[in-house]
């Protein structure tokens, strides 16, 4: 048995904010691993990755939980998370479990020609998006990928004043309104908090 009893299986999009939730709640007894962060982008991927890993690592640890929500796999990761009776975090996506289903549902349906971003995506912009979707090869071709979009939202889960000026120039090179609300981690925080507390109960 590992020194830790919980393992976090991690988008690595969410490293550092796990690892900060890891800081805040004195998680001594939970390992965090971080799977690909380039799988955001394909995930298609996600399935078989998370899979592997939960087969690597189930015996070591009494409890795992795996921090994604379904993140364009179209189901296909919750069949992977019944087959060994893991949780992950609620949601369709990241931008949702930050923010809560009701809200981003409130969000959406106010203007659905939102682009969105995290923490994560604001860092790494110019590699995720830019070179991801080949614009800095291409620029031509960002009227046809963002053509439909009106705003950017910027969710932020750190006060930084860094990131959102960031954020600011990626609205502006898109072309779209600019929107901050900030979410914190507390959402998430308290979901992985709770599914341990029930596990130990």
């Amino acid at each position: 048995m590992a020194d830790a009893t919980v393992l976090i299986i991690a988008c690595g999009a969410l490293a550092m904010e796990i690892v900060e939730l890891q800081r805040l709640n004195g998680w001594s007894h939970i390992k965090i691993q971080c799977l690909p962060a380039e799988l955001h982008n394909r995930p298609e991927k996600i399935p078989v990755a998370v899979r592997q890993a939960i087969k690597t690592c189930r015996d070591d640890y009494e409890y795992v939980f795996v921090a994604y929500a379904d993140c364009g796999t179209g189901g296909a990761l919750d069949k992977v998370l019944e087959e060994f009776d893991v949780a992950r975090l609620p949601g369709a996506h990241c931008y949702e479990f930050y923010v809560g289903t009701d809200e981003f549902e409130a969000m959406s349906c106010g203007e659905p020609a939102s682009f969105y971003l995290t923490d994560f995506l604001a860092r790494h912009f110019e590699r995720l998006v830019k070179e991801g979707l080949g614009l800095d090869r291409h620029p031509e071709l960002l009227s046809t990928y963002f053509g439909n979009y009106k705003r950017l939202v910027y969710l932020s889960q750190s006060k930084s004043p860094q990131l959102e000026a960031a954020a600011r120039q990626h609205a502006d090179y898109l072309g779209l309104e600019f929107e901050h609300r900030h979410t914190g981690l507390n959402r998430v925080g308290r979901n992985i908090g709770d599914h341990i507390v029930q596990w130990q109960s």
